[in-house]
């Protein structure tokens, strides 16, 4: 089922705090997470209230479970709009704290953590990564990563918003899709627009839009972005009806990628294109719903090319999420 990819915590309550350990801890058993991971899983989470608590008034954990391939992993997403660190690195050694305390928290989740990265900045804020997997040794180095994160509307048990994904020996095809409103009923037209996506053979987009289109007319409707990569050609293929907003960018260029006006599964234009990015130009594509806000200046995020995707789309949802519908933030990189 195609559903939120990360559950969102409020941790800015101490007395709260058990029981969103207790919840990750049951997230991560019906993952398949191995147990002994899962005790150093609650560290972690441990670890990571205890800071929001001391350095933030409006912390919150992102928590998500990957099937990842059989070898599934636990992203553990920190945000806070706290008074940041001048020196990140430094404070990630042990013995160095800023509240008396014996300094060994962020190095411990260093330790305990498969992946873990720290960004931040002064009068901004903080985002701590750490991904904790079943089986550490089985961690694969891909030539296309990406990075989903889809929260639901707050109050919302479902989200309306979906991400799903078809990988071929000739190509990796991605979409992003936004059921028309909220809740069970936009999380059904996704996942009906999901069922489509998956059995479509071939590889364009736009005729994957016009076979998910004729499959989803029983249902509310959804605005759908879909990019393919073609692994042999090296290239970018995008399509997108609606106002799911799609953004390619690399080292030196930056390009919107236009939609067609419509909804899937109501109405769509008769005549559409594929459109084509070279991937030496643009090695990144970025993919938003509506929840989030589209005016992204990246020169706001310095020296972000070094960090994990997860960080970029982290930093993306705290500072443009609007909080009043579902949301999601999707990077690829080649």
């Amino acid at each position: 089922m195609v559903d939120a990819t990360h559950i969102s915590f409020i941790a800015d309550d101490r007395s709260y705090f058990s029981l969103i350990k207790k919840e990750i801890h049951r997230m991560a058993a019906d993952g398949g997470i191995a147990a002994a991971r899962i005790h150093e899983l609650d560290l972690i989470v441990a670890e990571m209230t205890s800071n929001l608590f001391k350095y933030s008034d409006d912390g919150e954990l992102l928590i998500g479970v990957f099937a990842n391939g059989g070898n599934p992993y636990v992203e553990l997403i920190s945000i806070d709009n706290g008074p940041g660190m001048i020196n990140p690195a430094r404070m990630m050694q042990d013995g160095v704290s800023t509240s008396n305390t014996l300094g060994h928290g962020l190095g411990s989740m260093r330790r305990l953590s498969d992946t873990f990265e720290l960004y931040s900045q002064i009068g901004w804020g903080t985002i701590v990564l750490s991904r904790v997997y079943s089986d550490a040794q089985k961690k694969m180095k891909k030539d296309l990563v990406f990075r989903p994160i889809v929260v639901s509307k707050p109050g919302e048990k479902t989200s309306g918003d979906g991400f799903v994904y078809k990988k071929t020996d000739k190509y990796l095809k991605i979409m992003l899709a936004d059921g028309l409103g909220h809740g069970p009923e936009a999380n059904f037209a996704v996942n009906e627009a999901a069922k489509a996506f998956k059995v479509f053979p071939d590889y364009s987009p736009i005729d994957t839009i016009r076979f998910i289109h004729n499959s989803i007319k029983k249902t509310r409707g959804a605005v759908v972005n879909i990019t393919a990569y073609d692994l042999q050609r090296k290239l970018w293929t995008s399509a997108g009806v609606g106002n799911i907003a799609a953004r390619f960018y690399g080292p030196v260029n930056l390009k919107n990628h236009m939609s067609y006006n419509g909804i899937v599964g109501h109405n769509i234009p008769n005549t559409m294109n594929d459109q084509e990015y070279r991937t030496e130009d643009y090695n990144h594509v970025m993919l938003c719903s509506d929840g989030i806000k589209t005016r992204i200046d990246m020169a706001r995020y310095p020296m972000m090319y070094r960090y994990d995707l997860t960080i970029l789309a982290a930093a993306i949802y705290k500072d443009h999420a609007r909080r009043n519908d579902d949301m999601s933030v999707l990077i690829a990189k080649v």
